[in-house]
């Protein structure tokens, strides 16, 4: 079964109608919508993200029968040249704090990443979105510092602060795992505006059609 994870690039858009399930996990409890697929909002309960309970999540779509995940992610770019509004698939990522494990009893060595397959045939559904590219996750819930993005763009091509979190539980639960950026604001001081929250969920909105459009299709291709 396909699994798609969806945040703030989601809140806006229309979607196929599922039914609302709450899943028990060894982690505790998370809503799940399924159907033909299942979808997963990240920020239900109007966690923040600092405060998600991603153990639970994923493993609500793994015990809901999912076996490959799409991930929509909100993100700042780090590059001048990856403009808001525009998509990118990440090939790789990089984490700033702690990723929560499902093997906090256990001595394992779970291979994280992003599944090169998978990714591939999500940017041949997408083909707008620029593939490759490196997402780095820090904490928030603020906003980075100039500082921080400066050094950061040295590293990385994009920042947000879920996707490294969800794409390594993925793989210890055994799911492969692609992300699809949305890219809503330039990174603190790339931009000419002051980066607010709110500036970025008008960004979701401007752009809710297209991405309810292309959950579709990759519902339609891939579930």
């Amino acid at each position: 079964m396909l699994g798609i994870v969806g945040g703030t690039s989601l809140l806006f858009s229309d979607l196929p109608d599922l039914r609302k399930e709450r899943i028990s996990t060894p982690f505790g409890p998370a809503e799940v919508y399924t159907g033909d697929f299942a979808l997963l909002m990240r920020h239900q309960y109007g966690l923040p993200p600092h405060r998600i309970n991603y153990r639970a999540s994923m493993a609500a779509l793994a015990i809901s029968g999912v076996e490959r995940v799409v991930a929509f992610g909100s993100a700042g770019s780090l590059k001048q040249d990856i403009p808001p509004g525009s998509l990118l698939i990440p090939s790789d990522y990089i984490s700033m704090t702690d990723i929560p494990s499902i093997h906090d009893h256990a001595i394992e060595h779970v291979n994280p990443g992003l599944d090169e397959a998978l990714a591939r045939q999500l940017a041949s559904l997408v083909p707008e979105a620029q593939y490759s590219g490196v997402y780095v996750q820090t904490k928030g819930p603020r906003i980075e510092t100039q500082a921080e993005v400066q050094a950061l763009a040295r590293i990385a091509d994009v920042v947000g602060m879920t996707v490294a979190s969800e794409a390594t539980l993925a793989c210890e639960l055994g799911m492969v795992f692609a992300a699809l950026c949305t890219i809503d604001n330039y990174a603190h001081g790339l931009g000419g505006d002051v980066l607010t929250y709110e500036h970025i969920l008008e960004t979701s909105r401007i752009h809710r059609r297209r991405t309810g459009d292309i959950v579709r299709t990759i519902v339609e291709k891939m579930a």
